[in-house]
């Protein structure tokens, strides 16, 4: 299942040294709506290799704003605390672990 990825747990997050899969999503996003299933099933794929979760840019805008969050959905890689990839809007599943991948190797 995909973790809850907020201001308060990123940085003990980054701290773990796995790399981060964080989709910025909100409930009344369609494509967000249509991306969440495929989010879930990467973080179950990839458990215990990367963190994959999702952060509410409703419920926390702050953590949206430190990554320059315009629109959503807006999925962000991270590798050492720091951005590597990005993806904006509703991307097929295998474009997204196409990235996990490079991260990973």
């Amino acid at each position: 299942m995909a973790q809850t990825i907020n201001t308060a747990n990123f940085d003990a997050l980054v701290a773990t040294g796995k790399p981060i899969v964080l989709d910025f999503w909100a409930t009344w996003c369609g494509p967000c709506k249509r991306l969440a299933p495929i989010i879930e099933e990467l973080a179950k794929d990839y458990d215990g290799k990367a963190i994959v979760g999702k952060c509410d840019v409703e419920e926390d805008e702050d953590l949206a704003m430190r990554f320059g969050v315009r629109n959503i959905p807006t999925i962000v890689f991270l590798k050492d605390g720091k951005e590597v990839d990005r993806s904006v809007g509703l991307v097929p599943r295998p474009a997204l672990e196409e990235k996990i991948k490079a991260m990973l190797s």
